[in-house]
C-alpha cells in the first residue's frame, strides 16, 4: 500500500496544541510604547513573553517585574543590538532556552528618524537597514523551524508610509516597504506550518521629537476619525492576527482611515 503523497511542509504541520498559557511569544523592541502594549497583551491573553530591548533595561525590566508579579517566570527580558548580524538569532536562542518553544515572533523593533538627502551617511542608511528589514528577517529565518513545528506566526510591524511616502524619510521607508515585501515573501516560503502577516500603524505615539502642534493638526485633519491611534490599537490587532488561522500574507492597516485621504 502506498501512502498518501505529502504536500512540501506538510509533515511539519502541528496543531497549536498548547493551551494559550503555555504558549511562547517574542517582541523586539518590546520594553516601552507600542511594544509594551503588544507584550502586556499577549501576556494578558496568556502568553509567557521574552521581552527584547536594545537599551531600555530598566524600562524592560520594570514592565517584566510587573507582569511577573501577575504570573510568576512568566516575562523574561534580553537585551541585543540588532544592527548586529548574529543578534536577532541570539534573541531567539534565548527564548528557547528560557521558555523551550516559540509560538508567535512580532518584529516591533524600529528606527524612525529622518534622512535628508544632503545629510544622507551611509551609517544612517545601514542602522536603520539593519534595525528595520534585516534584523525581522534573519529573527523569522532563525525562529522558522521552531515555529513550523507549533503552527505559530510572525507578525512584522511596517508602516503605512510603506506605501505612502512621507518626505525626508526615504530610508525608513525603504525599510519598511522592503518588510511589507518580506512578509508576502515569508508567508510563501513557510506556508503551509507558519502565517506571517503585517500591521501597518498609521497616527499613533507621536515621535518625542520633530512633531510640532501644527504638524500634528494637520496630521489629524487628514484622519476621518478625526484622531490618533494608541498603543493598544496595535496590540488588538497583533491579538486578532495570531488567532486568526486562515490570514497569511496580509498587511492589516491600522490608520483610523488615514490612508484614504493620503
Amino acid at each position: 500500500m502506498h501512502s498518501k503523497a505529502q504536500t512540501p511542509g506538510e509533515d511539519t504541520l502541528a496543531p497549536i496544541d498548547a493551551p494559550p498559557e503555555g504558549r511562547v511569544a517574542i517582541v523586539t523592541g518590546g520594553a516601552k510604547r507600542i511594544g509594551a502594549a503588544i507584550v502586556t497583551a499577549l501576556h494578558g491573553a496568556g502568553y509567557r513573553v521574552l521581552i527584547h530591548y536594545n537599551s531600555a533595561a530598566s524600562t524592560a525590566s520594570a514592565l517584566a517585574d510587573t507582569l511577573n508579579q501577575q504570573r510568576a517566570d512568566s516575562v523574561f527580558v534580553c537585551s541585543a543590538d540588532l544592527t548586529e548580524t548574529e543578534a536577532p538569532a541570539r534573541v531567539v536562542a534565548a527564548a528557547l532556552d528560557r521558555f523551550e518553544r516559540i509560538d508567535l515572533l512580532v518584529n516591533n523593533a524600529s528606527v524612525y528618524e529622518p534622512t535628508p538627502l544632503d545629510l544622507l551617511h551611509p551609517d544612517d542608511f545601514d542602522r536603520i537597514i539593519h534595525t528595520n528589514l534585516r534584523a525581522p528577517l534573519l529573527a523569522a529565518a532563525a525562529a522558522a523551524p521552531h515555529l513550523r513545528t507549533v503552527a505559530g506566526s510572525v507578525v512584522n510591524i511596517t508602516d503605512i508610509y510603506a506605501e505612502r511616502p512621507t518626505e525626508q524619510h526615504s530610508v525608513y521607508i525603504a525599510a519598511k516597504a522592503g518588510l511589507a515585501a518580506v512578509t508576502r515573501s515569508l508567508a510563501l516560503d513557510l506556508a503551509p506550518a507558519v502565517r506571517v502577516n503585517a500591521i501597518a500603524p498609521g497616527a499613533m505615539l507621536w515621535p518625542a521629537e520633530g512633531a510640532s502642534d501644527e504638524r500634528r493638526r494637520r496630521i489629524l485633519e487628514r484622519i476621518p476619525l478625526r484622531r490618533a491611534g494608541c498603543a493598544e490599537d496595535i496590540a488588538g490587532a497583533v491579538l486578532f492576527l495570531t488567532e486568526s488561522p486562515y490570514i497569511t500574507g496580509h498587511t492589516l492597516t491600522v490608520d483610523g482611515g488615514r490612508s484614504l485621504t493620503i
